[in-house]
């Protein structure tokens, strides 16, 4: 297996048809920007997100922090960025690995055995007991169907527990008042594990939630779409097994930084994108696709010569709470973060079902601006769409992302997004295309996460976005000036970030 893969990485680079010798002469700076567009195609960064894909499959079908997978990732793009002619930095920090030693399980065995599937249907609770337990399904005071609002007291009181049967599992639904709470009940009631599953209502289906369990429960936890909890409890006597196998753990993970040769030591325009997945899959949309854009605009960019020095981030330990980014950070200097004159973070830019979303740096939609020069680098992208002829909308400017450290330093920052596990509207189903009513991503920290899991041209779109602006920024001294002045900060965002950490999943209370 290893010397198929270095054989398989080694073909990708060699069909990509890089040029990484000379040095373009000097254009006008508007002039160099389109020829680096032309450059950067689609089809090259698709060869990028193959060999992530390849390396992901090959290693357990994933790339998560910590494992041979992400190791191996870190390697192709340093290797690409050295060979490209750019000074290579391999940054390693220590983390807390929170997984699984083996998949979580959840099968319904009698009546009518069937399987249910980790993370799109159920996820594990990273809070519980690790445990296998095979026991009868007892329903906790659910609602069914559940009511019009939010409603539903499942497991909020002792009482819902009377009659409950020592050593059954607990199916309990979401509602009303805190998940600890409802798992606490069920715990002192003498259940061997806990369901949750979701409500019901729209927008209360999926079993993407994060729930917040507490602290030391004794059980293993799991957490079920509704469609998996209504099946559970509809049918009298089900038994089902279910397992969590819980692995934490000391490890080490890296960052990988490039800069250029040349450019002003004194103005750096950044950008970056986290290159790990989460265990379940690959993580070929999130985020090879940000990671594989922003090495192909650096690969194409190596031939010519800016006049702002320009440096590109690949983030680790991302899915455990932006920890690359954190790090990378935290270890400048005060004079180090004053040289950044902005950052651009590109996470999940290819989603199937994608919207064309641009960070909202001015605030205006969602209240959360981020520092002086943000807005600049919002109204620039939305400059882009629109020479194209394309709709965009705002992406919430949170700090639930890998530019939350460069913003919490002053430094303005700016992105794209192309959308997750919220569910797609009519009205943006007839702007993008794509389905209404299911994930801008189906496979979102799922297995499924692979190369047959981006669409196209989402991609080769916002290739070309980050290299117009990193084309921009790089080039001319008046474009970074209009948002940045050299050397000086101009003001703290003010954005907040989950205690989950990744960009899309936060914890939820009840």
């Amino acid at each position: 297996m290893r010397s198929r893969l270095g054989k398989g990485l080694l073909a990708a680079v060699l069909i990509a048809p890089l040029t990484f010798t000379g040095t373009a002469h000097a254009d006008s700076p508007s002039h160099e920007v389109r020829k680096l567009v032309r450059a950067v195609k689609g089809e090259n960064v698709k060869r990028h997100l193959k060999v992530l894909d390849l390396i992901g499959k090959a290693n357990g079908n994933t790339r998560v922090g910590g494992t041979r997978g992400y190791n191996l990732s870190r390697d192709y793009v340093a290797s690409v960025l050295r060979l490209a002619g750019y000074k290579v930095t391999v940054q390693p920090f220590e983390f807390e690995f929170e997984g699984y030693k083996t998949p979580p399980v959840l099968q319904r065995t009698s009546p009518a055995p069937k399987t249910y599937a980790h993370v799109t249907e159920f996820n594990e609770v990273g809070a519980s007991a690790t445990g296998a337990v095979t026991a009868q399904v007892q329903p906790v005071d659910v609602m069914l169907p559940p009511p019009a609002t939010p409603g539903s007291t499942s497991g909020c009181e002792a009482a819902d527990f009377a009659g409950f049967t020592k050593g059954n599992i607990a199916l309990i639904q979401r509602g009303t008042c805190a998940f600890a709470d409802k798992v606490a009940n069920a715990v002192a009631a003498g259940a061997s594990a806990v369901i949750l599953f979701n409500e019901g209502q729209p927008g209360r289906t999926t079993a993407r939630v994060n729930p917040g369990i507490g602290e030391n429960v004794p059980v293993p936890v799991l957490f079920a779409g509704f469609g998996v909890g209504n099946e559970l409890a509809s049918t009298p006597g089900t038994t089902v097994k279910l397992s969590f196998d819980k692995l934490v753990e000391k490890r080490t993970t890296y960052n990988v930084l490039a800069e250029s040769r040349w450019g002003d030591d004194n103005t750096v325009v950044m950008a970056g994108a986290h290159l790990d997945s989460v265990q379940p899959g690959p993580g070929i949309n999130d985020n090879g696709s940000g990671a594989g854009g922003v090495l192909e605009v650096a690969l194409r960019m190596a031939r010519h010569k800016p006049a702002n020095k320009v440096r590109f981030g690949f983030w680790g330990g991302e899915e455990f709470g932006l920890l690359g980014s954190n790090h990378y950070v935290a270890n400048l200097t005060e004079a180090e973060k004053a040289k950044i004159a902005l950052y651009l973070n590109f996470d999940m830019i290819a989603s199937p079902n994608f919207t064309y979303e641009v960070y909202d740096g001015d605030g205006d939609v969602f209240g959360v601006p981020g520092p002086e020069g943000s807005a600049q680098i919002e109204k620039d992208f939305q400059t882009f769409y629109t020479s194209r002829g394309l709709q965009y909308k705002a992406s919430e400017f949170d700090g639930r992302s890998d530019y939350k450290a460069f913003i919490d330093a002053g430094i303005p920052g700016g992105g794209l997004f192309t959308g997750a596990e919220k569910i797609k509207t009519e009205e943006e189903a007839k702007i993008w295309g794509g389905t209404a009513g299911i994930e801008y991503d189906p496979c979102y920290h799922a297995p499924c996460d692979d190369i047959d899991n981006i669409d196209d041209t989402a991609l080769d779109v916002n290739s070309d976005a980050i290299a117009t602006l990193m084309g921009t920024y790089a080039f001319s001294k008046d474009a970074v000036n209009g948002i940045r002045t050299p050397g000086q900060r101009k003001g703290v965002g003010t954005a907040r970030v989950s205690s989950a950490g990744h960009s899309h999943d936060k914890v939820e209370l009840s």
